[in-house]
């Protein structure tokens, strides 16, 4: 539910008002603290046993003497307890016990049960357990508890666990209190009370409904009003739960739409009382059950509940309207019932309203004649039955949390019965041995172990046997196996621990059980209690202890709970979060964290408050080289026409995105940037009315609110991006659309006001003229930037810190953060309370310290890393505690896991401020405490409970601690690849590509251009001042830094290309040397080195596949002196050897051309005649010679170089660029996401088969007949140009660059080498 807004408060302060009407609880202003038991008489208190007369229970109260000087038991064992009578039902707020006086006699723990009768006890429960207090120590201390919640009851009972070692059980005790006043009404399950309103119908804004029910009733309703317009309210018991349903209404009649329905709380069938406070202000509601409360809005659009003259408690009225639905009517008791300030109760029993459906209406509340037994792994209780008789009759009420159990068992005269509980099916097995091996295996019912009173009756006879689940006779199990039964007298419920010659499957069972039966006979377990019947072990009598761990429920974010007799767990599965609780998120908070994981552009799950109440949702992420940009859809077709529209009747157009309005404000709030693009193209339709109209359409934004400005504009504006620019159409006004022609014009921009964003609605009101239309187009929300990923401060002094207010984590607390430091240690954060406190601590260089006490005493959990934590890079903890376990983990790899104590405190009670940077007990002083220091570096993205906490506004007005934090690059720099330089940001870094062949946020993004015929790309190592540039070719003169005389090289490139011969690479010179790589007519690649002292070019016959597939190939050259080193593709290097004669020096290296060679002066000719020709056709990337990157300074026009390139280059990604990152593996990867859908969306739709064979046939067709055309052209193209050391080319028609190609992942660089075969030719011109 989302969280309740301003309105709350008014609603509690009014609530405040009301209830203080109330007569079911003590006044307000009563400090309920009286001391009941010292005036009490002796006859109020009564024990299990007694040692001796002077040690009687009457001399048990607090610091009197008399007698032996308290109360000791016979036995000292489990068995005793100590009670006390009240007279009259208090309230009870605090217990105070004593040892016996002047003795080695007293109690260290005890159980408190509580109850209004002396008979079905309830066991006093604390933060989801049966609570154990502690005792004393002595004989004289006196130790006092102060009840979390205070009980109401007449008796109350001491049950002793443990005592003292030098002595026996001893005890003196008071209770603290008030007196406790309500009316009861007893509800026989026919009659109800009718509340009749004072007008007919009534409209009601606002209510408080308080009472107190108990009962043994699964099924009833409480309360129930209703209205003719569909409005209604019922409170009833659904299977022992609360259900609470209203409706305010919709805009629908009669629709579901205002259905509203929530459940609280479980087991309410224990004939105890539990209280119920509803609280609503408009659709805001407030359930409280036993002081759980649950916050929620209803459904629906309306505020006001309409209800038709009457509300009626303890049942549906009978007024035969079909929502009755044939419910039961409550059978209990209720008290302190109040209605917005009425006494129901008390207007009852002055007959001042209507109770005519009653038949004898009873202000005494009938107490429950059932007696149950609550057994756990230990118990047994033994009931004797008929002896050898043929016939078995037994049957009970049972319930339980576990799935297996040994309800009951018998030894035969001569075999076995059982009845045990198997994964929620009570199954039956016989085994009778007389003359033959006879079972009986039957079962019946399921699902059983849902914490619900379950009925079971079994019969067995000759040849007969039948068992009853829920008394339903028709779907009870039958058998007519032969068999004869002789019953052995003796039957054993809850478990059976001798050993015996037959024992059963199972040993025990953890559970109650009530209205035992044997023989058709009721037992009677008053007579167990007092030993004259039976005999029982570890059993508690008259009481159940069960307990619901799933109700209120700790698996957070929708996690599903389920649970045993003693504990509970949580089921995870396709929430987004993990943990024992469900607490922890398991995607990143922002795009922006996963750019620094090392992710690419892609669409992601993100998490913005991580443990918080918004849930996950999908992004798109694009990772740019400067900014990480979060986009958020909506479901707004472009251009979306709207007509027919006035100021009278707007068209109102909803947006919805792929997130909800919380989740698209988290984005919003924390990025440094957002953006929306709005465009209205009009025809005959104004926008905005300028420059002084009303406004014909207006865009709803977040908060709901109106804004009258359009893209490009401002608030408070009220202008189009034209009137802001000052040239719109028409000068008269502000927008294109406001001069109301008749030719199509478009108001478009930006909308860059982020606590506006997004556009929710729009509502159009200018198309209902003849020839009016307007078409609407609303982009996506881009947002960038991540403040609370990078909210950092630096700790520049031991004596630094910041503080902020107490961190709320009771039952569930989260807390994450990035540190780095140079110092060993260090406290990080610190929040104290009474006895509780939690502490996050850099204990030294290599341990990372969680430690926190809740109540059961300090607890330390501790993280070592293999290397050190002072290194000054950032790393990552992260630390949960919950009622299950606590949990500590460094850099998402080390953890520790400590399970939470079975029984004990679970609440996280803090008061002081939390500090951070230094240890809360340094608030007031000046020097470390307990060896405790402060913090000395930064922390970052300090979450707790999913909050972040701005460390940087705080640092700002703080001494010693700056905002920010420098030094990224030294844990993010690795993600630079390929060479790229790490440069420091003041929120984070970047990767700077531009000394390298890449391009992309981590340099990993191949810059790669596709080459038609005739395209060369020209990069000149010397200004050609004489050469006349052409003027349709891009040149940039810069001198080149490059050394001209070289010795040493290095060449890398990828291509790809169908077709050969071609030159992929050549570098001239003014002298005769020069290097080239080239395709040769068989698609064989080949290495060409003339460096002088030759008499031909050295050669290297790379491969001998043909490489001219298609497919991408990579080639990495390496020369240093003579050592020659080649790799082409995955294959590893080869190194190879000039020959002696050869000359070592590159000299006067001038040009470097790719894909054809245009070059006056020195060129071997070999490669004009062979491969100059049509030149190459296809991709080339990440091409790179020692420092230069050519193709990439000819695709960015912003890279000043000597550069230019002919004819037509388009960029491309060339499906080229080998893997250099790894991709982390689906099985590994936390954040792959299966299904879903893809981004942008594929608007591309199927074709029938068919139509694609026909489509086949007749593209094959025209495929040949294109193919034999251009063989021709190839044909006479090479016959026309081919002359021996000559060349021509087509003159270049102008520079084409398309957008960049999509980013690629880039991994381990492949190499090659094989055998090569020199090739000795010298050609001369």
């Amino acid at each position: 539910m989302p969280p309740l807004s301003g309105a709350s408060v008014t609603l509690l302060l009014w609530i405040f008002g009301r209830l203080s009407s109330f007569n079911a609880a003590p006044p307000t202003t009563q400090k309920c603290d009286e001391a009941l038991a010292t005036t009490l008489p002796h006859n109020a208190f009564t024990s299990s046993s007694v040692f001796t007369s002077g040690y009687a229970p009457g001399y048990a109260k607090l610091n009197k003497r008399g007698g032996a000087g308290g109360w000791s038991p016979l036995d000292t064992d489990h068995y005793q307890w100590l009670q006390v009578d009240l007279g009259s039902r208090k309230q009870v707020s605090s217990v105070a016990t004593q040892g016996r006086y002047s003795s080695s006699d007293w109690i260290t723990r005890y159980r408190l049960l509580y109850s209004d009768t002396g008979r079905n006890w309830k066991l006093y429960h604390q933060d989801g357990n049966i609570w154990a207090f502690a005792g004393n120590s002595n004989t004289e201390s006196v130790v006092r508890h102060d009840l979390q919640h205070p009980v109401v009851a007449r008796y109350l009972r001491i049950v002793p666990l443990d005592w003292s070692s030098e002595g026996r059980i001893g005890l003196r005790l008071e209770i603290y209190g008030c007196p406790y006043w309500a009316d009861v009404i007893n509800f026989d399950g026919q009659g109800v009370i009718s509340y009749r309103f004072k007008v007919k119908k009534m409209k009601i804004l606002k209510d408080v409904i308080a009472l107190k029910f108990k009962t043994s009733e699964s099924e009833g309703v409480i309360l129930h009003g209703e209205g003719q317009q569909g409005d209604y309210i019922t409170l009833e018991l659904r299977r022992a739960k609360l259900l609470l349903q209203i409706n305010l209404g919709s805009n629908q009649y009669g629709s579901i739409l205002g259905h509203t329905s929530v459940t609280s709380g479980s087991l309410l069938d224990d004939h105890h009382w539990h209280s119920v406070v509803i609280e609503r202000y408009r659709r805001n509601v407030n359930f409280t059950l036993d002081q759980h409360t649950q916050h929620f809005r209803t459904n629906g659009e309306f505020d006001h509940l309409d209800l038709d003259y009457e509300l009626t408690f303890g049942g549906m009225p009978y007024s035969g309207k079909p929502i009755s639905g044939g419910r039961k009517n409550f059978k209990g008791c209720m008290e302190g019932i109040n209605y917005n300030g009425d006494n129901i109760t008390d207007l009852a029993r002055r007959k001042k309203l209507d109770t005519s459906s009653f038949r004898n209406l009873s202000f005494i509340c009938v107490e429950s004649h059932t007696f149950p037994v609550f057994f756990n792994a230990t118990s047994f209780l033994q009931l004797p039955g008929r002896v050898e008789h043929n016939m078995v009759s037994v049957g009970f009420q049972f319930r339980t949390w576990n799935t297996n159990g040994l309800l009951l068992f018998s030894a035969l005269a001569d075999g076995m019965l059982e009845l045990v509980l198997v994964d929620g099916k009570v199954n039956v097995h016989i085994n009778v041995t007389q003359k033959k091996n006879t079972r009986i295996d039957i079962s019946s019912g399921s699902g059983l172990n849902d914490g619900e009173w379950h009925d079971v009756r079994f019969l067995a006879k000759e040849n007969f046997a039948m068992l009853t689940i829920d008394g339903d006779e028709a779907s009870s199990v039958r058998t007519n196996t032969p068999v004869q039964i002789v019953t052995g007298g003796t039957y054993h419920f809850g478990g059976y621990f001798q050993r015996t010659s037959v024992s059963p499957t199972l040993r025990s069972f953890q559970g109650c059980m009530q209205l035992i039966h044997v023989d058709d006979q009721l037992a009677d377990l008053h007579a167990v209690e007092r030993g004259r019947l039976g005999a029982f072990e570890n059993v508690s009598l008259d009481m159940c202890a069960i307990i619901d761990r799933c109700m209120p429920n700790h698996c957070e974010h929708g996690g599903r709970c389920t649970q045993t007799w003693d504990s509970f767990s949580c089921t995870c599965d396709g929430t987004g979060y993990t943990g024992a609780t469900c607490h922890t998120s398991i995607y990143e908070q922002s795009c922006e964290a996963y750019k620094h994981l090392g992710r690419a552009s892609d669409s992601y799950w993100i998490d913005p408050d991580g443990s918080g109440p918004l849930g996950p949702f999908k992004v798109i992420c694009n990772i740019t080289e400067d900014k990480v940009w979060t986009t958020v859809m909506n479901n707004l077709p472009a251009q979306t026409s709207v007509t027919g529209s006035s100021r009278e009747r707007r068209t109102v157009l909803q947006l919805n995105y792929s997130a909800s309005m919380e989740q698209v404000s988290a984005i919003t709030s924390s990025s440094e940037h957002c953006e929306q693009h709005v465009a209205y193209a009009c025809r005959t339709s104004r926008l905005l009315n300028t420059p002084e109209g009303t406004p014909y359409t207006w865009w709803v934004g977040k908060g709901n609110e109106k804004h009258f400005y359009w893209g490009g504009s401002g608030p408070g504006i009220q202008k189009c991006a034209c009137g802001i620019e000052r040239n719109c159409t028409d000068s008269k006004y502000y927008c294109n659309c406001d001069a109301d022609q008749k030719q199509w014009r478009e108001d478009s921009g930006l909308l860059v006001y982020k606590d506006h964003l997004p556009v929710n609605q729009i509502a159009v009101g200018d198309t209902n003229r003849p020839g009016s239309e307007a078409k609407l187009t609303v982009g996506p929300l881009r947002c960038h930037g991540d403040r609370n990923y990078w909210n950092a401060a630096s700790f520049n002094t031991p004596s630094s810190y910041l503080h902020f207010s107490t961190f709320q984590g009771e039952t569930s607390a989260d807390i994450s953060f990035y540190f780095k430091t140079s110092a060993p240690y260090g406290v990080f954060l610190e929040n104290l309370g009474n006895t509780d406190f939690i502490r996050l601590e850099l204990k030294s260089p290599t341990v990372v310290s969680f430690s926190f006490d809740v109540g059961n005493g300090p607890v330390e959990l501790n993280v070592h890393s293999p290397t050190p934590l002072n290194d000054d890079q950032w790393h990552r903890v992260s630390a949960e505690r919950n009622v299950k376990e606590a949990v500590l983990q460094l850099d998402q790899q080390y953890q520790e896991v400590r399970p939470a104590p079975p029984q004990g405190h679970t609440r996280l009670q803090l008061y002081s401020q939390l500090y951070v940077g230094k240890p809360a007990a340094w608030a007031c002083q000046d020097s470390a405490a307990g060896g405790q220091r402060g913090f000395l570096g930064c922390i970052r993205s300090l979450k707790m409970n999913g909050v972040t906490l701005d460390l940087e506004e705080r640092a700002q007005v703080t001494p010693g601690v700056k905002p920010g934090c420098s030094g990224h690059c030294t844990s993010y720099g690795m993600y630079c690849r390929n060479g790229g330089k790490c440069l420091e940001k003041y929120n984070g870094y970047s990767c700077d590509c531009s000394s390298t062949a890449y391009n992309g946020p981590f340099c990993t993004k191949d810059i790669g251009g596709f080459f038609e015929a005739g395209t060369l790309v020209k990069y000149s190592f010397i200004p050609e001042t004489a050469a006349a540039p052409n003027k349709d070719a891009k040149d940039i003169s810069q001198t080149s830094p490059l050394e001209t005389n070289l010795t040493q090289e290095d060449l890398s490139f990828s291509f790809s290309t169908s077709s050969s011969p071609s030159i992929l690479v050549y570098i001239s010179s003014k002298s005769q040397d020069f290097m080239a790589v080239v395709l040769r007519h068989n698609g064989t690649l080949q290495l060409r080195y003339s460096l002088g002292g030759l008499r031909e070019p050295f050669t290297v016959d790379v491969d001998q596949r043909n490489l001219a597939n298609g497919q991408p190939h990579s080639i990495n050259i390496s020369r240093d002196g003579r050592t020659l080193w080649v790799q082409l593709d995955h294959y590893p290097s080869v190194s190879y050897s000039l020959p002696e004669e050869s000359d070592t020096e590159f000299n006067n290296i001038k040009s470097l051309f790719l894909g054809k060679v245009f070059e006056t002066g020195q060129v071997d000719p070999v490669l004009i005649e062979k491969y100059n020709t049509p030149g190459f056709v296809g991709c080339l990337s990440r091409v790179q010679f020692n420092s230069i990157y050519p193709l990439k300074a000819a695709l960015r026009s912003h890279i000043a170089a000597p550069v230019s390139h002919q004819g037509k280059l388009v960029e491309s990604n060339c499906g080229a660029s080998p893997l250099t990152i790894p991709p982390m593996s689906a099985a590994t990867d936390p954040w792959h996401l299966d299904g879903g859908p893809d981004f942008p969306f594929n608007e591309e739709r199927v074709i029938p088969d068919g139509v694609n064979r026909n489509s086949a046939i007749i593209g094959g067709i025209i495929a040949v007949v294109i193919f034999t055309i251009l063989c021709t052209l190839v044909f006479l193209i090479r016959y026309m140009f081919r002359h021996k050391g000559t060349y021509h080319t087509n003159e270049a028609k102008g520079a084409e660059s398309a957008a960049s190609a999509d980013a690629a992942i880039i991994g381990t660089d492949p190499n090659f080498t094989e055998t090569i075969e020199e090739s000795k030719k010298e050609w001369f011109i």
